[in-house]
């Protein structure tokens, strides 16, 4: 079939056999009204094969007794007998289909502004957003709506499909004008993964077979796009949490507890910490279906059991003893209010978070957002749909992750306790603490110096960036002491530099002949030394820099903590990797025959632990290619993500 017509009874064959070895991947679709979210669906369903002979008769009788001369898809995810009859997407349509390579579960949101309590509920699992914006008409209000929550949901891959290009002539220049419009948006949200794709999902183009009508377009076809786009990119394999559903006693002898592992993964013999009693114990078995498992990951749903008889319930939560979650009873929050009746700050709603259920309270709502604007806006309640910022009190505490990291511990509902209904959604941001509470638990880490106001800053990274001519970043390389970091960073800085990309280089050496000199190699002074580093990054990144950090970095909590003050899409962390071997024998400041004769204590690699990235952003092999060929990929890397314009280059 060629992408040039709509569908005729006569293309129809059974769906793909669907192997439960492929991935899966979660997306949802927006866009204006009419913009053709329903069609795009149905034409992916339609093109994948996966319609049965019955549906497409029925959707064709339909289409007759419409009037209208063509196969209508979109009535495969207009369910709704009001929504055909009103032509409109009022709920929220969940479609599954496969290909060879990946399985989809798609879900389709409407468009309507009364409706952006739905589009929160169909985008809050998904890993990618497709944002239709009708080329007639450009990037529209509900454009920008829509990408804002995705990205305040923190769907990692945002895809805008520039829809009905059949009707401006497949032209060039619109869809150069809407990406160049959506792109200056976009780069207000901190949007990790950013593309753009000419299509017409009545015609087929460029939807599963690229379309000879878009000569110009050297980019892949939507469907293809899905089926190789990375997919987990938003799980948190770092932090085990693992919120406890159901305690197992089927005799004297057994006593397990089952739950789904929310983030991170585990082993038999790790050991952990109960919250909220503190207790420590280490884990004996991790059971599945299938009976002991060697380890288990985020999103499986297992039985744990531990060494020492403890008290443990439902509600409670088991992480790991070095990787505590924040615990706290006063939170900063997003919530988007999802109830016809508005936010009674007197009311106690009860909040549920993983497998815990406590009372709580809306404290102080700080302000609403301007979705359209993006502006704050002062305001008294949350009504239907609008989404604010709030500090929130509950009557227990619960065990949390800002959302930003681990999406599965920093999302919770509010429930009415009246009538049993959810209100709203919320996403933590951060524990609300005085200093004197912050310093009470870490007397050598104080939040902020005596007497000191922030300043916001006088020139805005916006306005920096745009006199700069790209966009800023934090560039984290981490690895091995002499796998090659500082070689690669160093070549990179030149490239970036001769193309007038403003850049600064923070190298561990230098960082320790001044601001970290203090500082020795024990875990609470690699700690501090890598705090320090990550808020001068912060400051050279809030200047416009792209800004280079070059440290062994051993923790990944301590990388970690770092990314946390970068926002999203603009951290990327570049494993420089290289087995111990090669860096023992490279050892170009000798540091390698030193430690292994004893006279450096506390050494990387030797005497001291080096957790390696679970998920980075790059992962460079110096052992196998060469410095010349990873910069370049470095580079594009950088362009992919739009840190660096390609014209630089």
């Amino acid at each position: 079939m060629t992408p040039t017509s709509a569908p005729s009874i006569a293309h129809i064959e059974e769906p793909h056999d669907l192997f439960p070895t492929m991935d899966l991947l979660r997306l949802s679709t927006a866009g204006s009204v009419d913009d053709g979210k329903s069609t795009l669906i149905g034409r992916l369903l339609y093109d994948t094969k996966s319609i049965f002979e019955d549906q497409l008769e029925a959707i064709e009788r339909a289409s007759r007794q419409r009037g209208e001369g063509y196969v209508n898809l979109a009535l495969l995810t207009d369910g709704l007998r009001a929504e055909r009859e009103q032509n409109i997407t009022i709920d929220v349509a969940y479609r599954y289909f496969a290909t060879p390579r990946r399985k989809f579960i798609i879900a389709d949101t409407p468009g309507h502004v009364q409706y952006t309590r739905n589009m929160v509920t169909g985008a809050s699992t998904a890993e990618l957003a497709i944002v239709l914006v009708d080329a007639r008409k450009g990037v529209l209000t509900q454009s920008r709506r829509h990408g804002f929550i995705a990205s305040l949901l923190g769907i990692p891959h945002l895809v805008i499909c520039v829809n009905k290009m059949d009707l401006v002539d497949y032209s060039e220049e619109v869809f150069e004008e809407i990406r160049d419009e959506y792109t200056g948006f976009a780069s207000k949200l901190g949007v990790k993964d950013l593309t753009f794709l000419p299509i017409s999902a009545l015609r087929g183009d460029n939807v599963a077979a690229k379309s000879e009508n878009t000569p110009w377009y050297d980019g892949s076809t939507l469907l293809h796009h899905l089926e190789t786009v990375p997919v987990g990119s938003s799980r948190n394999l770092v932090d085990f949490r693992f919120p406890v559903q159901y305690v197992i006693r089927p005799d004297q002898d057994y006593r397990g507890y089952a739950g789904r592992v929310a983030s991170g993964t585990i082993q038999p013999g790790e050991e952990v910490v109960v919250l909220p009693g503190g207790g420590q114990t280490r884990v004996v078995a991790v059971e599945g279906v299938n009976g002991e498992m060697p380890e288990a990951s985020a999103g499986e749903s297992i039985v744990l059991r531990v060494e020492d008889e403890l008290d443990i319930s439902r509600g409670d939560m088991i992480v790991r003893s070095r990787n505590l979650p924040l615990v706290g009873t006063r939170l900063e929050a997003i919530l988007c209010w999802m109830s016809d009746r508005p936010l009674d700050r007197s009311t106690h709603y009860f909040l549920r978070h993983t497998t815990r259920e406590v009372q709580a309270v809306v404290s102080e709502l700080l302000y609403r957002i301007d979705i359209d604007t993006l502006h704050r806006a002062p305001a008294d309640t949350l009504e239907l749909n609008d989404i604010g910022r709030i500090a929130l009190t509950t009557s227990a505490p619960i065990f949390f992750d800002p959302y930003e990291r681990n999406r599965e511990t920093g999302g919770f509902v509010l429930v009415d306790p009246h009538t049993n209904v959810t209100v709203a959604a919320g996403m933590i941001r951060h524990e609300v603490r005085t200093a004197d509470e912050v310093l009470g638990s870490r007397p050598e880490r104080a939040i902020k110096s005596e007497n000191a106001v922030w300043e916001e800053w006088n020139i805005g990274l916006e306005e920096r960036e745009h006199r700069n001519g790209h966009r800023a970043a934090v560039v984290w390389f981490t690895g091995l002491s002499g796998s090659g970091k500082s070689t690669i960073a160093r070549g990179l800085e030149r490239a970036l530099f001769d193309a007038g990309v403003h850049t600064m280089l923070l190298d561990g050496d230098q960082v320790r002949h001044g601001l970290c000199s203090d500082l020795g190699f024990s875990p609470a002074d690699r700690e501090e030394n890598i705090r320090r580093i990550g808020e001068v990054a912060r400051l050279f990144y809030q200047q416009g820099n792209v800004v280079l950090c070059t440290f062994v970095s051993p923790y990944r909590a301590d990388r970690e903590s770092a990314r946390a003050l970068i926002p999203a899409g603009r951290f990327v962390e570049v494993h420089v990797a290289a087995d111990l071997q090669t860096c023992i024998d490279r050892d170009p400041k000798g540091l390698y025959r030193r430690a292994l004769a004893g006279e450096i204590a506390e050494f990387t690699g030797v005497s001291s632990p080096y957790e390696p990235p679970e998920s980075p952003e790059m992962h460079l092999n110096t052992s196998t290619t060469g410095p010349d060929e990873l910069i370049e990929h470095l580079l594009e890397e950088l362009r992919v993500r739009r840190i660096i314009p390609p014209r630089k280059f």
